[in-house]
């Protein structure tokens, strides 16, 4: 369901907001300053919107208070309410299927497939000014392979971005992939943000350009026709292939490893091979 909100007006420190849904039309009220949230119509479109106020409490409660104007326009996405509520629950897997017209997104308790799996991690070094991008994933003989780059960027975000885009891109003509990844940013940027980010020409709800525009975009393209599930696992937790990931790319600006070699093989057993 797609929505468009307008801020018409501010009195009394709060701002009258215009929601609408195709011809439909309705209001609400917000306060910065003590976050109020008032849904004054009584429509049918209103009643949708107090049934996801959860959704729309995030999308207002996540603007920083500048960026509250008359005139401001944003475009969103009103999605299943508890769905939407599940997402912020870390134990469970976020499933993206983009293999139909209208991708669906949702929530598994738990896997009972197996397919293929990737595991991803990357690293900023502050004094070298520089990230390293580790993909970890088990061959056919079931051992483990590596693949991981250096890139002259500063961003532990966006190298974030880079490691699962790069898994992906190793098994481009395989439909199902599930990612195991630390970081929640790539999970809400692909499954949460990126659509709202698309029907307002790649700009925030705070009005900002997205950054890394270019990046989601490959992201998005890499992803299309595909089934994916995502996994978060805490950072430096004791997780066995993501604690691989970390050193490894810990160790590589370290230059403690030989950044010839492209990719190693090992098996869970043999650690001391690392």
């Amino acid at each position: 369901m797609i929505c468009s909100m307008f801020i018409s007006g501010y009195m009394d420190g709060f701002y009258h907001i215009e929601i609408t849904h195709n011809e439909r039309k309705t209001s609400l009220s917000y306060k910065p300053e003590g976050r109020i949230l008032i849904i004054t119509g009584t429509d049918d479109l209103a009643e949708v919107l107090k049934q996801n106020e959860y959704q729309i409490r995030k999308i207002l409660h996540n603007k920083r208070p500048k960026t509250f104007f008359e005139g401001f326009r944003l475009k969103f996405i009103i999605r299943d309410n508890n769905e939407c509520i599940r997402m912020n629950d870390v134990t469970k897997l976020v499933v993206y299927d983009k293999r139909t017209r209208i991708p669906t997104i949702n929530t598994l308790d738990y896997y009972d497939c197996d397919f293929r799996t990737i595991y991803t991690d990357g690293s900023y070094n502050q004094k070298q000014n520089k990230c390293s991008y580790v993909v970890l994933f088990k061959n056919q003989s079931k051992c483990y392979d590596i693949r991981f780059g250096i890139e002259d960027i500063a961003n532990s975000s966006l190298i974030e971005l880079k490691a699962v885009c790069e898994g992906i891109r190793l098994f481009e003509q395989e439909e199902k992939i599930r990612v195991v990844t630390d970081s929640r940013y790539v999970i809400k940027g692909l499954t949460e943000w990126i659509y709202n980010w698309k029907l307002n020409d790649w700009h925030t709800a705070q009005g900002n350009k997205v950054k890394h525009i270019e990046q989601w975009i490959e992201f998005d393209r890499l992803t299309e026709k595909k089934y994916l599930e995502f996994i978060w696992v805490k950072a430096h937790s004791f997780h066995f292939e993501n604690t691989i990931c970390d050193t490894y790319a810990k160790a590589l600006l370290a230059r403690k490893y030989s950044l010839n070699v492209k990719n190693y093989s090992f098996k869970k057993g043999n650690r001391e091979q690392l």
